[in-house]
């Protein structure tokens, strides 16, 4: 299975501790360090290679964001990642659907909550 060469999930809420304690146990990254306001990054290891990882807090209607800038990651797409995270933190992710072609429409959107199957939603950009 192809990997996607980045990954970008959004979080409805932080909680830090439950956060860094899951990058720990799936990168063996150190907990996340201040980066400027607002933002924070570490970096953790899949399979020997480098995963940087950021963390922008409201990215997105009051969401964060958390992204992982490598291909090497444990997950193969955004939704994987969206659905794990979904349970090791105990709240709603949201991911892309995928790759994104001219004449799809930017608002659809893949949403997991814990303990349920994800499914597609519409979230339109706000502008926050």
């Amino acid at each position: 299975m192809e990997h996607y060469p980045d990954i970008e999930i959004y979080l409805a809420e932080l909680d830090h501790e439950r956060l860094n304690a899951w990058l720990g146990e799936r990168l063996d990254a150190p907990p996340l360090a201040p980066a400027g306001r607002g933002k924070w990054r570490t970096r953790g290891r899949c399979q020997g290679d480098c995963v940087p990882v950021l963390l922008v807090e409201k990215a997105a209607d009051g969401f964060a964001s958390l992204w992982f800038d490598s291909p090497a990651t444990p997950w193969a797409d955004d939704r994987a990642c969206a659905q794990e995270a979904a349970q090791a933190l105990g709240c709603e992710v949201r991911c892309s659907l995928g790759g994104w072609q001219p004449g799809d429409d930017p608002d659809r959107f893949w949403r997991v909550r814990p303990g349920q199957e994800g499914e597609i939603f519409h979230w339109p950009d706000s502008g926050q």
